[in-house]
């Protein structure tokens, strides 16, 4: 008898025997898990010596290897198609340290939130194309839930996926020419640029080609995966929306410099390095200009500079932030020198002009290209999850209205480009048909909730569910005119970076009494990038999830009763200490 995948039990047995066979004859089942990293390499000398060569010198002056360097040398992860698919055959998932080896591959085993595997892909500045965003709606329904999520590094994920369907999964994704290689564990993140790149009226540089320029170069890099933790990088050009690139490892952002200054007028890229906002830090001016042809090699610096001397034995300080703390920017742009085709050229930011002004509504609605007669539309997902009905009707819009694109943002929504003036009623029209949106007000615009507890085992509370029923809320109450940023925050990973909102929103359990526990959040408050850079402070502690609504009204209550006119929140906020905005707003609570 055969099961829905037309397989008997003997075929599926033979099928995962035959398949770890050959795993076994190319030698990838490993060393020993528990030995350390001394001794032969378990491959020949190649492109992964720079890491073996790292390992061997934390363990050489008395570290300790974490489990996952442990992991990555006993058995490459990229190295374990067949026993991923053997695990398909036999409908098993991964256990122990195999689970992190998968996300190299972009799956990620979210149990116990959900028995089944998320695919993280690599979309390059959150540039979709109309046929891949179809054959990504095909892959959700065949293989996962029926749904996508936008994240907050302008990519998608698609959950629910079976234990069986890995290969197929993996397989369609390639098909489609995308990728999830690297999206997960230790690895260069989805890379992102600006979401109008190439239309925005303010820009000074299209990023597009840079982030593919980098994309492919990773691709095509094999040391560079594996590194002592995950690594994010964004590309600014400059325009009306930002790609909040001071809180990555690396950002470069677009600058124009006058004439008269100490190198020839034009735009160059200044490079900021270090930003992790989940802890407590931006990103720091390295003191050089970059033309736009030399972006990629400093990249590819400064990781092999990372690769090399980055922590591996300890998870939490194994980010560049910790090597610029430990060194500082000096000594890493001094290490990199080794790695570049050209020399640094030093120069202060202050050379710069002025970066041009952004628009924080700039990724909701209707707003003119730097093309005339052309349009882009902000579309917007509920806390950005679309249906893939919802995707593959986008994908037509876009078909037939635009030049065929889908732009993904980092605010978990996506912008359907080049849309003529005369069209753009009529696509307004079709996309209102999808059950989406492309107008909202301040509250939800700036929303954005990661998965929460539904998907993550890391979340402590449904963060995408309390995002939607505290919109629900303060919509019928209040009327923000200022844009305002929300984010609900599962964990203290930050996925949703709460350390940057107006208003960030962090989980955790609150006592019900008893051996009762609700979830709740931490309030965070004043948080900004950019030119309003600053972390938020946190006020309110221990707030159950049914009462944040009302607290957050409150809040916004006192906001808009001594704001000043035309005052943002985060500049209201700045101009108070807590002590002060704590006397505002909790007398405000009790009354509402």
């Amino acid at each position: 008898m055969t099961d829905d995948h037309g397989f008997t039990e003997d075929q599926k047995q033979y099928l995962e025997a035959f398949i770890l066979g050959i795993a076994g004859r190319r030698g990838i089942t490993g060393a020993n898990p528990t030995a350390s990293s001394a001794g032969a390499n378990p491959y020949p000398a190649d492109s992964m010596a720079i890491h073996y060569e790292a390992q061997d010198r934390a363990v050489a002056s008395g570290g300790k290897l974490v489990p996952e360097e442990i992991a990555k040398r006993q058995k490459h992860p990229f190295d374990i198609w067949d026993e991923i698919a053997a695990n398909a055959t036999a409908e098993r998932f991964p256990k122990g340290l195999d689970v992190f080896r998968h996300k190299f591959h972009g799956l990620f085993y979210v149990a116990p939130n959900q028995d089944a595997f998320m695919l993280r892909l690599r979309v390059p500045g959150g540039i979709l194309p109309a046929h891949q965003a179809e054959g990504l709606a095909d892959v959700a329904e065949r293989y996962g839930g029926g749904y996508l999520d936008v994240t907050t590094r302008a990519n998608l994920q698609i959950r629910e996926i079976a234990a069986a369907h890995p290969i197929a999964v993996l397989t369609a994704i390639d098909e489609l020419g995308l990728t999830s290689r690297g999206a997960g564990a230790d690895n260069i993140r989805n890379l992102t640029g600006s979401p109008a790149a190439g239309i925005d009226p303010q820009e000074l540089c299209d990023t597009r080609p840079l982030c593919r320029a980098l994309h492919h170069h990773i691709l095509n890099h094999r040391e560079l995966y594996g590194l002592p933790r995950k690594f994010n990088i964004a590309f600014d050009g400059g325009g009306r929306l930002s790609v909040l690139e001071d809180t990555n490892d690396i950002g470069f952002a677009a600058v124009r410099i006058g004439p008269g200054k100490q190198v020839d007028a034009g735009v160059y890229f200044r490079m900021l390095l270090g930003g992790l906002t989940g802890h407590k830090s931006f990103a720091r001016d390295a003191g050089v200009l970059l033309l736009a042809e030399e972006v990629v090699p400093a990249a590819d610096a400064i990781l092999r500079v990372f690769i090399v001397h980055g922590d591996r034995t300890d998870r939490r300080r194994a980010r560049l932030k910790y090597l610029i703390d430990r060194w500082g920017i000096e000594k890493v742009m001094a290490e990199a020198t080794a790695h570049l085709p050209f020399a640094w050229r030093h120069a202060p930011s202050e050379i710069a002009e002025p970066r041009g002004p952004i628009d924080r509504h700039g990724h909701i609605g209707v707003h003119r290209q730097s093309q005339p007669g052309f349009s882009y539309i902000g579309v917007l997902p509920p806390v950005g999850r679309l249906t893939a009905a919802q995707l593959r009707g986008l994908a037509a819009v876009a078909a037939r209205r635009g030049s065929g694109t889908l732009r993904l943002t980092v605010w978990q929504n996506l912008l359907i480009s080049d849309i003529p003036d005369a069209a753009v009623d009529a696509t307004i029209g079709e996309i209102a048909a999808l059950g989406l949106a492309t107008a909202a007000s301040a509250i939800r615009a700036g929303l954005i909730a990661c998965t929460g507890n539904a998907g993550c085992r890391f979340a402590l509370a449904d963060t995408k569910r309390h995002a939607l029923a505290l919109a629900d809320h303060l919509d019928g109450r209040l009327a923000v005119d200022l844009p305002l940023n929300i984010y609900l925050a599962g964990c203290p990973n930050s996925c949703a970076q709460h350390d940057i909102g107006d208003i960030g929103l962090l989980a955790t359990k609150v006592d019900a009494g008893g051996d009762d526990e609700v979830e709740g959040y931490h309030i965070h408050v004043g948080g900004g990038s950019g030119a309003e850079q600053r972390l938020g402070r946190q006020l309110f502690q221990l707030v159950a999830a049914e009462a944040l609504p009302a607290r957050i009204e409150a809040i916004l209550r006192a906001y808009l009763a001594h704001c000043r006119a035309g005052e943002s929140f985060h500049a209201f906020a700045a101009r108070h200490s807590d002590a002060e905005l704590l006397a505002m707003f909790a007398p405000v609570a009790e009354e509402a």
